[in-house]
């Protein structure tokens, strides 16, 4: 569980600890110059325990440690966590101690392209780019053996099942399609969440950065979405040429400029939606009859 270590100000923990060394030092030097002149066990004492002072005093130093900006120090006393430093600056922790460094910077990491059967069965090429960053020193250093590895690994399996719970191409309105980019990504963000939540990292932002047929289909594929433009441009062509038709044909009629007959009118719906429909310039004739003839 994440918690804060015992810190102080390492500048001051450090001008008490040269005063100490100083002290302690002139204390057992002092004792000693005593005790060779009286041989007294007293002073000798006392030079031990100003020796055994000085010792510790020295061992302070390995408790200042410099924490940067946007990381996080894991402090273990013996194989024991004591907490995590995340202010940076310069400190005094427990002395003696193991601190690793987490950093909490933002970050980001691009899948390798993968190749995966979509939703219908089709071989695609996929990648996504995945940024993210470390909320939890304790987690991060604890709970996975390598947090950037684990990462890694777990955006490779959710690309992966994002490709084959979705088609590449959604032919139905009320299917969603890994083209959708806005809400495939948001999908992708979520699951990545789930995944990376054990980790103590949050997951910013995934988004895809490539996506395309793999190479053995993709031609075929170009011909399918080629066909299915061309199907919808001339559907569109369609319905906008019988609108016109049909104002014209009314035209017509309210202004009295022309009366037909329904084989006639049939006949001319036929001729404009020959020209209105056709995919290359028509040709006029002109007749110079009877309209009947």
């Amino acid at each position: 569980m994440l918690r804060k270590a015992f810190r102080i100000n390492g500048f001051a923990a450090l001008a008490v600890i040269v005063v100490a060394v100083l002290a302690f030092g002139a204390a057992a030097l002092a004792a000693l110059v005593a005790y060779s002149d009286s041989r007294s066990l007293v002073w000798l004492l006392l030079a031990g325990l100003a020796a055994l002072a000085l010792i510790a005093a020295i061992l302070a130093l390995t408790g200042l440690t410099v924490v940067d900006p946007n990381e996080a120090r894991v402090v273990q006393f013996f194989g024991r966590y004591v907490g995590s430093v995340s202010e940076p600056g310069f400190h005094f922790v427990v002395p003696l101690s193991v601190r690793r460094a987490i950093t909490l910077r933002v970050r980001n990491f691009e899948t390798q392209r993968l190749k995966v059967n979509d939703a219908d069965g089709n071989p695609v090429e996929i990648a996504a780019v995945v940024v993210y960053r470390v909320v939890d020193s304790y987690q991060a250093a604890f709970a996975v053996d390598d947090y950037e590895e684990y990462v890694e690994t777990q955006s490779e399996a959710a690309v992966r099942h994002l490709a084959t719970t979705h088609p590449y191409d959604a032919h139905d309105a009320d299917r969603t399609s890994l083209r959708d980019g806005a809400l495939v990504s948001e999908e992708l963000t979520e699951e990545l969440t789930e995944r990376t939540e054990t980790a103590g990292v949050e997951v910013i932002e995934a988004r895809i950065t490539h996506l395309a047929y793999a190479p053995e289909i993709a031609q075929a594929m170009l011909v399918r979405q080629q066909a299915a433009q061309v199907v919808a441009a001339r559907q569109r062509i369609v319905e906008g040429a019988v609108g016109m038709v049909g104002l014209a044909l009314d035209g017509l009629s309210e202004q009295g400029i022309v009366e037909l007959d329904g084989e006639r009118r049939a006949t001319m719906v036929s001729n404009l939606l020959t020209v209105l429909c056709a995919d290359r310039a028509t040709q006029p004739v002109v007749n110079v009859g009877s309209l009947y003839s």
